[in-house]
């Protein structure tokens, strides 16, 4: 699907290309607008909600871009950036953008050091998950449980994204709520490592200090070369984008040497397959 929170970035990514080419810096351009100060800024650090039409507008004829084609391609990507994904439904509990994201991505890769990745958790598991939280009500633990099933559809999609999980061990013996619950987690993560963009490997604790051991992350490439790739950190308080040259490579080779370190997907498997039968 063609996701507005992506578009949005593009936007923003666009707009600071047409200024350079123009030869204006940011102060230069607001003070020709008498535009406040922060104003441009905003938009081109993708600090906003719904882009006004008039003012990418208003910005075309300053950046003197006359041609028709190019003006109404900018406005097209307005448009698409104004529009609602499905996850605008739950703006009330999601706090960051990891869901838009998602929606367009062509591969996510994740490391998950204490917990099951959210793209494979079970309905119990979740719900589990949020209440071991004990901060958050029965009404409000279900909402969040039902955010995350929607979040999974993106793996159902006609053309959905490639997802590459690196588990930790650590991960999946925590016996979150209760042995049943934990064994039908296990068995939905075989389930799902038997679909074919699916891939699922568990990096042992006999691995010892590894290149992720300072804590989880998802990297998201996306299938338009003028899309960079994304880097997500959750902490308990917000939501982080890392979008450096510098953070990428490095986030992209930690990725890379935790695969080696991980079991193949198929010894993976197996290492599931016995995980369960103690559990049982």
């Amino acid at each position: 699907m063609a996701s507005p929170t992506v578009r949005r970035r593009r936007l923003s990514a666009e707009l600071i290309r047409l200024r350079e080419q123009s030869g204006l810096s940011v102060e230069e351009a607001g003070r020709q607008l008498e535009w406040s100060r922060g104003r441009l800024n905003k938009m081109e650090a993708n600090k906003w909600t719904r882009p006004d039409l008039g003012n990418i507008r208003t910005l075309l004829d300053l950046y003197s871009v006359t041609d028709q084609a190019q003006r109404e391609a900018v406005l097209k990507l307005a448009r698409q950036s104004r529009e609602k994904g499905w996850w605008a439904h739950y703006q009330d509990i999601w706090r960051g953008s990891l869901a838009g994201f998602e929606a367009e991505a062509r591969l996510i890769s994740t490391y998950e050091n204490l917990r099951v990745p959210g793209l494979l958790q079970t309905e119990d598991y979740a719900t589990a998950m949020f209440k071991g939280g004990r901060v958050l009500e029965d009404a409000q633990i279900r909402r969040r449980v039902e955010a995350r099933l929607a979040r999974q559809a993106v793996l159902r999609d006609a053309t959905p994204p490639s997802l590459w999980a690196v588990i930790d061990e650590a991960a999946l013996t925590k016996t979150v709520g209760g042995l049943s619950v934990m064994r039908e987690q296990l068995r939905h993560i075989m389930d799902m490592s038997a679909v074919p963009h699916i891939n699922v490997q568990v990096l042992p604790n006999s691995a010892g200090a590894h290149a992720a051991i300072n804590g989880a992350f998802t990297i998201l490439d996306f299938p338009d070369q003028s899309d960079a790739s994304i880097i997500y950190l959750e902490t308990a308080t917000s939501d982080l984008y890392l979008e450096t040259p510098e953070e990428l490579e490095r986030y992209k080779l930690i990725f890379d040497l935790i695969r080696s370190s991980a079991l193949s997907p198929e010894s993976s498997l197996a290492y599931l397959t016995n995980l369960i039968n103690r559990l049982s």
